[in-house]
């Protein structure tokens, strides 16, 4: 086999380069490697006055009474794993294509986040994992292709997780996006916070894991954890959340909630067991704060929102959280290439939209999502529930949003028989959805109300470097930005006082 060598990435390996998942291969036909078109000046003027009517005609204004940010870094979408590796970072392009041409971006507070620093990233990593992030140099092919069993150093260079070019600043950049909204939501600058780019759960502190090389959840949660006792993590991932329940598996000030598939034999990370809640130890404070909801394949709307509102607002009622973070992993819906779900976008949204409805500062991640046009599909239309727009906004995707084509049909939210043609068969009877619900609820018996608050282990911050720093790249992006700054002027996305 030969290697392109200005492009090694161009080739096809003989097997998928993802082990631990098993892949539908009629799924595999998905149009990944067609390179995105760049639009001229013109082309670009055009299209901004496309959305500034589109968000005149459907309302798109700020919503009233509290603040939702929109955090980003457009240059980790450059980024490509491999050839074919199911992780997709321009799927983050065609969500931003989808929020900018619905004019939701007017709604938000819109943040270019720089990206993570050393000692942001060593918050929870170990200096020594980062160290060998940063300089190792990349491989062309996994180090797995030829050796079924390969000496991996923190488990990098593998199918798994590739060591592809520009990869530190992959992992940094997509960490300082979660940092940037945790930060704007202790400062009290925003009350939902918005990083699709975030979410890489199974990041552990001296490995990576699942696609995932830097746990962004973990180092925003610790962020929240300066000024909130306490912390809800959801995750609604196909995936168990096992990198973030291990990092706060000692701990009262922290609880994980875990909606996933579980079969430990076949689907990857196999962790999440029903009667894994945490320390076996009563005397652990983090005993009883690990919540896990195994599913079956095939379950649908009305029992995933079901289960997810008698489940977390148990959890809320008893925990009494101060801050929520909920990973919005995309691979939970149909039609994914790993996931088995019958979900589709209206019922994972509906989700977010009762976290939205608690009233509690809210961070929402991405995470997993891996056919990208129904990653971009769920991100954009919760997007739209965060600023209360989701009623509004045309079930149609607009005609001038920009690489229309790839999303093949032309509904923002497409019927299961538009996606798979024919549901797949539902796994999850009732009676073991009740029995979820009676084991959480016997759980939570035991964990105390309001727990503990002890404020001497928390992290040092950055404080005047970080601010200073910030201040620079902002005052350099608006320097740059002559169309935002007429934008703002023309007070586009504000509410008119009658």
């Amino acid at each position: 086999m030969e290697v392109d060598p200005t492009n090694p990435y161009r080739l096809r390996l003989p097997r998928p380069n993802y082990l631990p998942h098993n892949v539908d291969a009629h799924i595999l036909g998905d149009e990944i490697n067609i390179p995105l078109d760049r639009p001229s000046d013109l082309e670009n003027a055009a299209y901004l006055n496309k959305v500034k009517r589109a968000a005149h005609d459907h309302g798109i204004t700020k919503p009233k009474g509290y603040n939702v940010s929109y955090h980003f870094n457009p240059d980790m979408e450059q980024h490509h794993f491999g050839q074919t590796h199911p992780m997709k970072p321009w799927r983050l392009t065609l969500t931003k294509s989808l929020v900018t041409s619905y004019g939701m971006n007017f709604a938000m507070d819109n943040y270019m986040a720089r990206a993570a620093t050393f000692e942001e990233l060593t918050s929870f990593h170990s200096s020594d994992y980062v160290d060998f992030l940063a300089t190792v140099a990349p491989q062309p092919l996994p180090l797995d292709v030829d050796n079924p069993n390969p000496d991996l150093k923190f488990n990098l260079g593998g199918s798994d997780c590739p060591l592809f070019e520009g990869l530190y600043n992959y992992c940094s950049m997509s960490a300082g996006a979660s940092l940037d909204a945790a930060r704007k939501i202790t400062s009290k600058q925003s009350d939902i916070a918005v990083a699709w780019g975030g979410g890489l759960h199974h990041a552990k502190r001296t490995e990576a894991s699942g696609f995932c090389y830097i746990n962004d959840i973990v180092i925003a949660i610790l962020q929240l954890l300066r000024c909130y006792p306490r912390v809800l993590y959801i995750d609604i991932d196909v995936h168990h959340g096992d990198g973030v329940e291990e990092a706060f598996f000692s701990t009262d000030r922290v609880m994980t909630v875990s909606f996933h598939k579980y079969d430990p034999l076949n689907f990857f990370p196999g962790t999440g067991a029903l009667d894994d809640n945490g320390p076996q130890s009563e005397h652990n404070p983090g005993a009883h704060h690990a919540i896990n909801v195994p599913l079956n394949d095939g379950i649908t709307d009305e029992q995933y929102e079901s289960l997810f509102k008698r489940i977390i607002s148990k959890c809320v009622e008893k925990f009494r959280p101060s801050a929520i973070a909920l990973q919005c992993g995309a691979d939970s819906l149909a039609g994914d290439r790993l996931g088995k779900f019958n979900l589709l976008v209206e019922g994972h949204a509906s989700c977010v939209e009762f976290c939205k409805s608690l009233n509690i500062p809210l961070i929402l991640f991405g995470g997993g999502g891996y056919t990208p046009r129904n990653v971009a599909r769920a991100w954009a239309y919760e997007t739209a529930v965060a600023i209360g727009h989701q009623h509004n906004i045309s079930p149609t995707i607009p005609a001038h949003t920009p690489w229309r084509e790839r999303f093949r049909h032309e509904a923002l939210c497409p019927t299961l028989e538009e996606i798979l043609g024919e549901p797949r068969q539902n796994r999850n009877p009732p009676k073991k959805l009740d029995e979820i619900v009676r084991h959480v609820t016997e759980q939570l018996r035991f964990v105390g109300q309001a727990p503990s608050v002890q404020y001497q282990t928390i992290p040092p911050d950055l404080g005047p470097i970080r601010d200073e720093v910030e201040a620079r790249i902002k005052e350099e992006y608006e320097d740059q930005d002559e169309i935002g700054r007429k934008m703002r002027e023309e007070g586009m996305g504000d509410r008119m006082e009658l």
